[in-house]
């Protein structure tokens, strides 16, 4: 099942007591499997490729594939470290990533849905950031 829908992400990092805070809204489409939905969008940032998105939420994980300006595929399982190498315009950053929740509310035809990842996150090895990821999904 295919449905057209309208995205806000929410990402939240803290670090040594600053908090940054991005918001991405577009439109995009929701497609239903059985035990998958998967959530794909375009982000258009000036003077820059589209970077296409894709995220997979799965019972079990949540994995988030990047492509366009910006390249990477971070999988996320409550309670389990993952690895992966985030590509930019400027270089290669190396992601050691540990899942502390996630929670998964599925959109249907009477409720939005709603994904909201705790996490953090360390660049090059440097000192862990605490990430607080919300994906709202609605008609």
């Amino acid at each position: 099942m295919e449905q057209n829908v309208s995205i806000e992400l929410q990402t939240t990092i803290e670090d040594n007591g600053t908090k940054e805070i991005t918001t991405i809204k577009e439109y995009g489409k929701l497609y239903k499997r059985e035990h998958m939905h998967l959530v794909m969008y375009e982000e258009k940032i000036e003077d820059q490729e589209k970077i296409k998105n894709m995220i997979s939420i799965q019972p079990d994980k949540v994995s988030i594939r990047r492509s366009g300006a910006v390249k990477m595929n971070q999988i996320f399982r409550e309670g389990e470290r993952s690895e992966n190498i985030f590509h930019h315009p400027y270089g290669r950053i190396h992601m050691d990533t540990y899942t502390t929740s996630i929670d998964y509310q599925p959109f249907d035809e009477t409720k939005n849905g709603k994904l909201v990842m705790n996490y953090t996150v360390k660049l090059n090895g440097q000192q862990s950031q605490k990430h607080f990821l919300v994906l709202k999904i609605t008609n």
